[in-house]
């Protein structure tokens, strides 16, 4: 039997770190280095993240808001007027992949087009009277909708209704930052053209069980931009007839219509609802996500610690972490909840643990 100071599974730093620490300063010169004993471990039995998981209030966020818009100008170039919801373990970004931020604009306001590397959506949670193109098709916004621009698409956003509008923007750009990825391009206009068929993609593709035999789909890119609030909750209300999820009772996620896979490459969409009375089952999973609470309240509880969510919270929840939902009330809860699965499982990285009827359960993910 190996001695615990010599035996193979033993620290390298426990064995030869002055030999280690004497080449350091040598094979610098040459742009080269070894595992020096005070390094951080490059391998990890389980996965280790700096993101923490947070809860906004909306309590905290809404007069938030109200300062930033009054205080905050739209500038030109494509700037946004946005509250970032900044992860505080993290240099950048929401979770390790995506930012997500609460976009605030006011009656009158062009947000002028440019165009970026990162895929980004809007989810609106507020208000009305506002359009937004993207690559010449043009769709107006209504609470409820979800709006996807992908890569390099051209988009801009104009208001021309009365009061202000929010909505939630969610960017794959701590993704792209990661991978050293980032362009982007401000248009040379405010605004650009619309098409003649300003709501092409929809008309092609937005009954989602048929489509157009002819309609082009570019570059194997989702081609439906926009989906709205009355036929994803008409099918959120549907599928209450299915076996219940053990974790999330009744969920849906957003799909290509082409293809059946997420509605983005690196961003999955879902729309959950959580009946009185519901206690999912634990889980963790590689990944990170962001729900935010539609309707309704309820709990989360995350590695023991229970979080208590009313509608506009958002709860952001780092990868590896144990988490259930709760709905104790007598009313039912809908969350919206973004996160970088596709991506993940595309890698082949994912890796989920669940438990059910008391047993642990492991499902190792392979790209779908």
């Amino acid at each position: 039997m190996s001695s615990p100071a010599t035996g193979p599974t033993a620290e390298p730093s426990m064995v030869d770190g002055q030999a280690r620490k004497a080449l350091k300063d040598d094979l610098a010169r040459f742009d080269c280095r070894i595992h020096q004993p005070d390094d951080p471990p490059l391998f990890t039995r389980e996965p280790r993240s700096d993101m923490r998981t947070v809860h906004w209030r909306w309590a905290d966020l809404e007069p938030l808001l109200e300062r930033v818009g009054q205080a905050i100008a739209i500038g030109s170039g494509g700037q946004r007027r946005t509250l970032r919801l900044a992860n505080p373990g993290l240099p950048f970004g929401t979770t390790h992949t995506f930012w997500a931020s609460i976009q605030y604009i006011l009656p009158g306001e062009v947000a002028e087009a440019h165009r970026h590397t990162a895929n980004a959506f809007r989810f609106i949670l507020k208000g009305s009277g506002c359009t937004t193109t993207v690559d010449g098709e043009m769709y107006s916004m209504h609470e409820g909708d979800l709006v996807l621009t992908p890569s390099m698409a051209w988009h801009d956003h104009v208001h021309r209704g009365d009061e202000p509008m929010i909505w939630l923007d969610v960017l794959d750009i701590s993704l792209s930052r990661s991978l050293h990825a980032t362009f982007f391009e401000p248009y040379d206009r405010q605004m650009q053209p619309v098409n003649d068929v300003p709501e092409h993609s929809w008309r092609a593709f937005g009954s989602g069980i048929m489509r157009s035999p002819r309609a082009a789909r570019p570059n194997a890119v989702n081609p439906l931009l926009v989906y709205p609030r009355q036929q994803a909750e008409a099918a959120l209300a549907l599928a209450e007839g299915l076996q219940p999820d053990p974790f999330e009772d009744v969920v849906l996620e957003y799909q290509d219509p082409v293809n059946g896979g997420a509605a983005m490459k690196t961003m999955g969409m879902s729309l959950l609802k959580l009946r009185p009375g519901f206690q999912g089952q634990p889980r963790r999973h590689t990944g990170s996500k962001l729900y935010c609470a539609l309707r309704g309240h309820g709990s989360t509880i995350v590695d023991g610690q229970r979080y208590d969510w009313a509608p506009g919270d958002f709860l952001a929840i780092a990868p590896w972490s144990w988490h259930q939902h709760v709905n104790q009330t007598t009313q039912e809860a809908v969350l919206f909840e973004v996160d970088d699965l596709p991506a993940v499982k595309a890698l082949g990285y994912y890796r989920e643990e669940g438990l059910e009827q008391g047993e642990a359960r492991q499902v190792i993910g392979a790209a779908q």
